[in-house]
């Protein structure tokens, strides 16, 4: 019964505490500017070079970090 009557006089104690303070309204200024849209893209005459790799060793670093394992792959007695 304490722990009602307390929870009870808490919310009026806040409800009171909440309708007592004004609500403030700020007042924001703002501020437009112009947009220009006047773009120039320059394509360059040099042509991008694309390498592919392959490795074909057993023991490359690629290959290792593409085929590992985690210890839950492991199959467990019962």
């Amino acid at each position: 019964m304490k722990a009602i009557l307390t929870l009870i006089f808490g919310i009026l104690i806040s409800t009171s505490a909440m309708a007592n303070t004004p609500a403030k309204e700020v007042k924001v200024s703002t501020i437009s500017y112009g947009v220009e849209l006047n773009i120039d893209i320059k394509k360059s005459d040099v042509k991008e070079t694309e390498v592919a790799r392959l490795y074909m060793y057993k023991n490359a670093r690629v290959k290792k970090a593409l085929s590992f394992k985690t210890k839950a792959n492991k199959a467990k007695m019962a």
